[in-house]
């Protein structure tokens, strides 16, 4: 486990060098000009559609038909007032497969991401600050144990968390920004009674929440402007949420990390690639321990990292 993180901690390190290494001096400069003298809302949001579809007839090697649809909708209303900063977002996500005839829709993608941070400048480029996130999805999830069965292993508030954090906000410009919190209260709902009673997703059996209290690290890089001299018409956002629970093995960190890479090809027409790696060990999630590329009921469960991946190419819209 530990060469697994230290190989996060090295690909993170390199994702922050490259996103460095695209800001020359002088930008650093005209921005850090921009972003001291702009007031007032700066607000603006991307949609997005991606299709792909697969259609096998008579095809010797094998396969099956497929469609998949995967949806993004990423709004921001940021506020800069006199010494004054406040920053809110909202990201939504949602993705559907269907393989086969006779196989129905499922699900491959759903998030729902809600944050609000304010700031009040302590001195330059300095902020104290207070963040609120909120986080959730928006349909049941299940794990298919064979082509017919399925066991519902999360639903809407189920889980749902939900942050508080109080400390300071380091801001240079409008790219980036690193915020530490040594005061984080941070809340986990499963509000689905199966669930809750099997204590999923950390809970005491029978409970709906759990509480904790701890530290939080939350640093994000984002160039979406598509005016990158590192590589025209490329967008690029990293983020990164750390939190070390005072109370119970602080030593165990959840990690989360999601990466967006978005190519513009014209005015609608765009690619996108999203990654998103989780560490929680109160999190237990059955795998294959057999080999056999298929988790049957009864499997062994653990703290595993968690890892999704999605390439898209479809319909975007950027307001």
């Amino acid at each position: 486990m530990k060469s697994k993180f230290t190989a996060i901690i090295a690909l993170f390190s390199i994702s922050c060098v490259i996103a460095s290494g695209q800001v020359t001096e002088g930008e650093k400069n005209l921005r850090t000009q921009s972003a001291d003298t702009t007031q007032g809302w700066k607000k603006g949001g991307v949609f997005a559609i991606n299709l792909a579809q697969t259609s096998l007839t008579n095809w010797a090697a094998g396969g099956q038909n497929s469609v998949a649809v995967n949806g993004i909708f990423s709004v921001f209303a940021n506020l800069k007032k006199d010494k004054s900063r406040w920053d809110n977002s909202l990201d939504i996500g949602y993705g559907l497969l269907k393989q086969g005839k006779n196989n129905p829709f499922r699900k491959t993608d759903d998030r729902f991401d809600f944050l609000s941070k304010y700031g009040r400048e302590a001195f330059k480029n300095v902020y104290y600050a207070v963040l609120l996130n909120f986080k959730t999805q928006m349909a049941p999830g299940y794990n298919y144990t064979d082509a017919t069965s399925k066991q519902k292993i999360s639903d809407l508030f189920s889980p749902a968390y939900l942050l508080l954090a109080l400390g300071m906000d380091y801001k240079p410009n409008a790219y980036f920004s690193a915020f530490i919190a040594p005061v984080t209260a941070k809340f986990t709902f499963v509000t689905n009674k199966a669930l809750s009673d099997s204590g999923a997703f950390g809970v005491k059996p029978g409970e709906k929440s759990l509480s904790e209290f701890g530290g939080y690290v939350r640093v994000i890089y984002s160039k979406n402007d598509f005016k990158s001299d590192f590589m025209k018409n490329v967008s690029f956002t990293t983020k990164i949420d750390l939190f070390s629970n005072y109370l119970k093995n602080p030593q165990n960190i959840v990690v989360n990390w999601e990466n967006l890479v978005a190519m513009k090809v014209n005015k609608f027409i765009s690619a996108s690639f999203i990654t998103d790696l989780i560490y929680d060990d109160k999190i237990k999630v059955p795998f294959d321990k057999n080999g056999d590329g298929t988790i049957a009921a009864g499997e062994s469960v653990g703290s595993k990292i968690q890892f999704k991946e999605i390439l898209g190419v479809g319909i975007s819209y950027k307001f």
